[in-house]
């Protein structure tokens, strides 16, 4: 953790769903390093969680973890109230939680459908309405969309059309809570260096390309920049749209995606 970006969550508090690894890790670290407290949320990697609590809390920052599934909107309630009961007050949602999935038409199942739909879309607008009913003026809430939203991906459908809800969510949510004075946005990530990226990242290729083109070729020829993305890079854009100097964005999706074409 460090100082390098100066104190300008000092006395916020935050709530990050999916913070016990990969981008929402990153997120976690980047808002205690600038003075936020912290509440880790996270399904079943409690060791990690605890993991990062005790490093944030050795560099000095405040931080606590708690479980809770996002697809049980019932989990996601008791974990920010729990994290208000903690800190007293709430500032920042970064809703991070999230699942892939890749499937042909003819394969998807209505339980797929559940599934990816109750964390990816359902998990977040819940994560939003209970954390607005915590929110005052000022408040930051940041969802997770997906380049995927907007482009197209064999056999990801079932996985983007979770991701553009969210983006549409957004969108017609920052006018009902624009009157509180609570701004919502979104990133949308492209390829970034996590577990979830190892695991999936080769679904990303176009399927004749898989067996031909080493996955590092591949990103030299369809991203600006040529490589994935660090966790820290993206959550550097969760920190500008949860920061003031956002204080005037609202209801749009930040693409972090390095170019990607």
């Amino acid at each position: 953790m460090t100082a390098a970006h100066g104190r300008r969550f000092e006395g916020k508090v935050a709530v990050v769903t999916g913070g016990s690894r990969g981008i929402g890790a990153a997120v976690a670290t980047r808002l205690a390093a600038e003075g936020a407290a912290v509440v880790i949320g996270y399904r079943g990697n409690q060791q990690a969680a605890d993991e990062l609590v005790r490093s944030l809390v050795a560099e000095g920052g405040r931080a606590m973890a708690l479980r809770a599934d996002v697809a049980d909107p019932e989990q996601t309630g008791t974990l920010i109230d729990r994290a208000v009961a903690e800190f007293g007050q709430l500032d920042v949602l970064a809703s991070c939680a999230g699942i892939e999935h890749f499937d042909a038409l003819q394969d998807i199942t209505p339980a797929d459908f559940d599934r990816v739909f109750a964390v990816n879309t359902r998990g977040q607008l819940f994560a939003v309405q209970h954390a607005a009913a915590h929110m005052g003026v000022g408040g930051r809430i940041v969802l997770t969309s997906s380049v995927s939203a907007s482009r197209a991906v064999f056999h990801h459908t079932l996985y983007a059309a979770s991701k553009a809800a969210v983006e549409s969510m957004v969108l017609n949510l920052s006018a009902e809570l624009g009157r509180r004075g609570i701004t919502i946005n979104a990133i949308a990530p492209g390829g970034t260096a996590t577990d979830m990226a190892a695991e999936h990242g080769a679904g990303y290729q176009h399927p004749q390309l898989r067996d031909t083109m080493p996955m590092e070729q591949w990103l030299a020829v369809h991203g600006a920049l040529g490589r994935l993305a660090q966790p820290e890079e993206v959550a550097a854009g969760y920190a500008f749209l949860a920061g003031d100097d956002a204080a005037y964005i609202t209801g749009r999706t930040l693409p972090l995606d390095g170019g990607f074409f």
